[in-house]
């Protein structure tokens, strides 16, 4: 900025050649006395050193030179008064840039510092400048801060000291000296200004980082070309990238003032690469512990590793959040998934280990284990090249030998696989469109409370979130919707699961689940699905349905309440056990089912809501509640709500315990199932044994255990009509079925009862 230049102000006073009328001996204000034919000044025409010039004789204590017309002065604009001067003969006095300041109407404006540096003349003939800057900000340099009450000057000069001296002074120079300020006065500083080249090649670490310091507060401008950092760089204040940086994988782009996605894409001109960057900054500083991508979207051509992308770290256990963008998966080969087949041993005596096993170096950790004997969602945690073994995240239920495996390794958008042990990270606000080629997020194989809320997982090709080791310790998935890439596939032909958990305490709230092959396979206990919708239909008539959630943990310790489970059931199997027959051991139990809405529509007549699997002979339901549930069958009815799935073992009823089935709602269910069921039983003949049959209300269809009570409606009478008043005793387990219940009384009698029974022991 040059105002001269720009508004066309004239700030330059005449020469002193064109006459003195107009240099004031005073203040330089309207009709004070002018050095025009003063007898202490003379114009000098041709000085060695000035040309023409003025010479004053010192005459006054504070001798003043002001020039009368009048220099503006501007808010923002910075005016420097310069002259050289130089002592001839007599005493040496002090000179100084003088300036009288005058505001509206003319008027001297007080209280302003008018006077610059005093400079002291020390010998005869040496030339001397003085100098001042007047300017309305108390910027560094200033030598004159005037406040806006002054708008212009009589600019000049003093002499002080003793009189009698003579000197010489060539003409005054007054400019805009305001670019000389444009660090201090802008918001920004630019990175070449402290030696950036921005040739791609040439190290700019220590520039940007100079800058940095420089800048105070300020924008750092990163101007157009490539600016090359060969080591880490943090950066304290906001930096602005029009130009681009490159940086060896290993090395961090710290952006302390401005930490947001946005930033780093342009920074590396790539939003892949930005994010990853910007990542790495995440898991390495702790002024933020979250990482806003500003609504972007990055479009993602395979799968991004968290790990490799930090580089330098194999655990991480600090909060962080990555929040606000989308990952969009662009079709490519890098998402196919990699299948290897080998055969392999198993043991019993070694359940999680799977050992000779061929092939293994091309066996990825990760990958989904399929074969004879073993259970849903079995994947690979470690690989021992050396030894030729794999570690598996759950045991093998009928798999002791040896045989053929397939390992399929999916491809996920986000694989937190790279690390040893990930904790407490979170994603919300995220969507990851995986476009039917892709999958959601792969957990590390160690690590707690990883959190996804408030985000999409839109059309995985096979799997929303995995997890292959025990990275979902207390995994929390809130207020999310998963969406399956399946939707006109048949129920019982879909092969995408939404997430899995090997380790405890998974809370599932909140969330939309829709037409997944599973919604979860779930081992471990202490887990809580609460407020979650899932829904697994079909387009078909009269269809099967499949498992939405899958407990594979006999005794699960967990609550499933206020979910709205649409066309498919809760399983419950315990086919993660390498010994899957009843032990030393807990069975089935601790289940709390309550408040939920079960709907089917156009579903098998024999399609149940809850389904108990066992894996191996001798287990037992020791706890479980089902209560305050609403069931109900559209376009056509279901035949009960529960049932056992015997194609491999059945249930010991014999040690049924503490199940209750009660305050429930049954809509186009033939058969309601409560327990304790109490019933209404006549007996129309004269008869020692009565014969009561409740086994079709038993949960399971299980055996009439226990009789809770015995009341009597009306008279019981005999065959002479005489009412009986002794009470009978009640057999249990009675019948081929053991689900009937007989009452032997003292005489042959006939009347009405009503009968609570159990098909197990209350506690």
């Amino acid at each position: 900025m040059n105002k001269a230049i720009t508004d066309g102000l004239v700030f330059m006073p005449p020469q002193f050649s064109t006459g003195l009328d107009v240099w004031s001996s005073q203040d330089g204000t309207p009709g004070s006395a002018t050095f025009d034919g003063a007898g202490n000044a003379a114009l000098v025409p041709a000085d060695q050193d000035f040309g023409g010039c003025l010479e004053l004789l010192k005459t006054d204590a504070t001798q003043k030179l002001r020039y009368m017309g009048q220099t503006t002065i501007l808010p923002g604009c910075y005016v420097r008064v310069r002259a050289r001067v130089k002592a001839i003969s007599g005493n040496l006095p002090s000179v100084r840039i003088a300036a009288w300041a005058g505001g509206a109407g003319n008027a001297h404006v007080s209280g302003l510092n008018e006077v610059g540096p005093s400079v002291s003349l020390t010998a005869y003939g040496e030339v001397v400048e003085v100098s001042a800057i007047i300017g309305t900000g108390a910027r560094g340099g200033v030598d004159m801060v005037w406040n806006n009450a002054a708008i212009y000057a009589h600019v000049g000069l003093d002499l002080t000291g003793s009189n009698g001296g003579a000197i010489r002074v060539d003409d005054l120079i007054v400019e805009d000296i305001t670019s000389a300020f444009y660090r201090d006065m802008m918001d920004w500083v630019d990175v070449r200004d402290y030696g950036a080249v921005g040739d791609g090649v040439t190290d700019d670490s220590l520039a940007f980082e100079a800058a940095d310091v420089a800048a105070a507060g300020r924008e750092v401008v990163v101007p157009a070309g490539v600016f090359h950092l060969a080591n880490h760089v943090s950066m304290s204040n906001p930096v602005r990238f029009e130009g681009t940086v490159t940086m060896p994988a290993d090395q961090r782009l710290v952006l302390r003032g401005n930490y947001e996605l946005r930033p780093y894409v342009e920074a590396f001109g790539d939003e892949l690469l930005g994010f990853k960057k910007a990542f790495q900054a995440l898991l390495n500083f702790s002024n933020h512990e979250s990482l806003d991508m500003n609504g972007l979207r990055i479009d993602v051509d395979g799968p991004i590793d968290l790990q490799a992308a930090e580089g330098s770290k194999s655990t991480f256990e600090v909060r962080r959040v990555i929040r606000n963008g989308q990952f969009n998966a662009v079709a490519s080969a890098n998402w196919d998934p990699t299948v290897v087949t080998s055969q392999g041993t198993y043991s019993a005596a070694s359940p999680s280990v799977l050992s000779n096993v061929s092939n293994v170096a091309n066996i990825a950790v990760g990958s989904l284990v399929e074969g004879t004997g073993v259970g849903r969602e079995v994947y690979v945690t470690e690989r021992n090249v050396g030894a030729g073994t794999l570690t598996l995240s759950q045991p093998l239920h009928n798999a002791v030998g040896t045989q053929s495996y397939s390992f399929t390794r999916f491809k996920y958008i986000l694989d937190c696989s790279g690390f040893s042990k990930f904790s407490k990270f979170t994603l919300t606000d995220v969507e990851f469109q995986c476009n039917s080629v892709a999958n959601g997020i792969l957990l590390a194989p160690a690590g707690q409370t990883f959190h996804l809320k408030d985000s999409f997982v839109t059309k995985p090709l096979d799997r929303g979130v995995t997890s292959h080791g025990r990275g979902c310790q207390d995994l929390q998935i809130d207020r999310c919707h998963f969406v399956s890439s399946e939707q006109q596939v048949a129920a019982t032909a879909r092969k995408c699961v939404a997430f899995n958990v090997n380790a405890n305490d998974a809370k599932i709230r909140d969330n939309r689940f829709e037409r997944f092959r599973h919604t979860g396979v779930l081992h471990g206990n202490g887990h809580v699905l609460v407020g979650n919708h899932l829904f697994q239909g079909d387009d078909l008539l009269d269809a099967p349905r499949l498992g939405g959630l899958i407990f594979t943990y006999p005794n699960v310790k967990s609550v499933i309440t206020g979910n709205y489970i649409d066309n498919c059931s809760i399983e419950w199997t315990n086919e993660h056990d390498a010994a899957p027959d009843f032990g030393v051991e807990f069975s089935f139990g601790g289940l709390t089912v309550t408040g939920n809405i079960f709907t089917s529509s156009d579903a098998a007549s024999w399609f149940n809501w809850i389904v108990i699997k066992p894996f191996g002979a001798g287990h037992f339901v020791q706890g479980l509640s089902v209560i305050g549930n609403t069931f109900k069958a559209i376009n056509g009815s279901v035949d009960r709500i529960e049932s056992v799935d015997t194609s491999i073992a059945g249930l010991d009823f014999g040690r049924s315990r503490n199940v209750v089935f009660e305050g429930n709602t049954f809509n186009s269910v033939t058969q309601a199932t409560i327990n304790p069921v109490t019933l209404e039983f006549n007996q129309n003949s004269n008869a020692t044994h009565w014969t009561l049959n409740s086994g079709a209300y038993l949960p399971f269809q299980g055996w009439a255990r226990n009789v809770a009570s015995v009341v009597t409606e009306g008279p019981i009478t005999n065959g002479a009509g005489a009412t009986v008043f002794t009470q009978p005793y009640a057999t249990t387990n009675y019948g081929a079925g053991n689900d009937q219940v007989q009452l032997t009384w003292s005489e042959p009698c006939k009347g009405r009862v009503v009968v609570t029974t159990r098909m197990d022991n209350p506690f």
